[in-house]
């Protein structure tokens, strides 16, 4: 590969496919619009691009894996000149392939994020079509995780963190919160509705002058009304023992303040459109994901 440019390695990789086979993992979800899937790992490293030639004969070379698993026609499709597999096949080849629960459960909260799958279909696809398959036991414990409101891959590792780190129930991704005259507060990355606390991700972004401000008016909306706010950071994604511990000293807050500062609601306004898992986004019309969906493929 001559290019740092990622749909550039997808488009090259495609030269080498063979009649009937197709890029899958990654490399599909990002053809298809997949705005997480940057074809890097965590360490910035580049992945390779990987072709499904079931019985077909490919070598692998510089930047291509090739998988033999399985793959029918019908899963092949042909998008801007690239043939890909379905969706669905995707997600699972990298779900079953992940290293981690946490980097599973990603791949598919961030395909999700794109309405390229839901959790509903992917268990039903992978169930019994892919019974035996290398990883199936690892993608389904995934999908019982998988949440289709996570708005970045970070927000999924807190989530999991939380739950699993912390003990606590899990939390809802990017639920809006109102005042009780119906006022929107904000949409906080994570919720506990019963406790009333709260999940922010601080990125690299947060740092920025302009947007910290806009976080600290926020975070001070929020505590007004009687939420309890904990802020994970980059850090906290390779040692969450910090993070945990402000969790913990958020709940025991929460669970001694008196009920009556509770003065947030998670019920929707009339006005409000929710978006929230796949289906609804499904049911919005053009004009509609154009106005509330737009930041989602940015």
């Amino acid at each position: 590969m001559s290019t740092d440019d990622v749909d550039q390695r997808i488009a090259e990789a495609s030269v080498v496919v063979p009649p009937g086979c197709a890029i899958t993992g990654w490399a599909a979800l990002r053809w298809l619009g997949g705005r997480w899937f940057s074809g890097l790992a965590r360490d910035g490293t580049k992945l390779p691009v990987t072709i499904a030639v079931g019985t077909h004969d490919v070598r692998p070379q510089p930047g291509i894996a090739v998988s033999a698993e399985g793959l029918q026609e019908r899963l092949v499709r042909v998008v801007d000149g690239v043939p890909i597999t379905d969706a669905r096949y995707a997600v699972s080849f990298e779900m079953r392939y992940a290293r981690t629960l946490e980097s599973a459960v990603t791949v598919l909260d961030m395909a999700a994020y794109n309405d390229l799958v839901s959790a509903e279909d992917q268990s039903a696809f992978i169930t019994p079509g892919q019974n035996g398959w290398t990883g199936v036991p690892r993608a389904r414990e995934a999908i019982g995780w998988a949440d289709e409101n996570a708005w970045s891959p970070m927000e999924t590792w807190m989530r999991m963190a939380w739950v699993r780190d912390g003990g606590f129930r899990s939390p809802l991704s990017n639920r809006p919160v109102f005042d009780r005259d119906g006022r929107h507060l904000g949409t906080p990355d994570l919720i506990d509705p019963v406790a009333g606390v709260i999940g922010e991700y601080d990125g690299d972004g947060h740092l920025l002058r302009t947007q910290r401000d806009v976080d600290l008016r926020r975070e001070a909306r929020f505590r007004e009304h009687g939420l309890q706010l904990v802020t994970m950071i980059a850090p906290d994604a390779a040692d969450p023992t910090a993070f945990i511990a402000r969790l913990t000293a958020a709940y025991r807050a929460a669970a001694s303040a008196p009920r009556s500062a509770r003065a947030w609601t998670l019920e929707l306004p009339h006005w409000w459109t929710p978006t929230h898992t796949v289906e609804l986004r499904s049911r919005l019309t053009s004009g509609e994901r154009e106005r509330l969906l737009r930041h989602r493929s940015a």
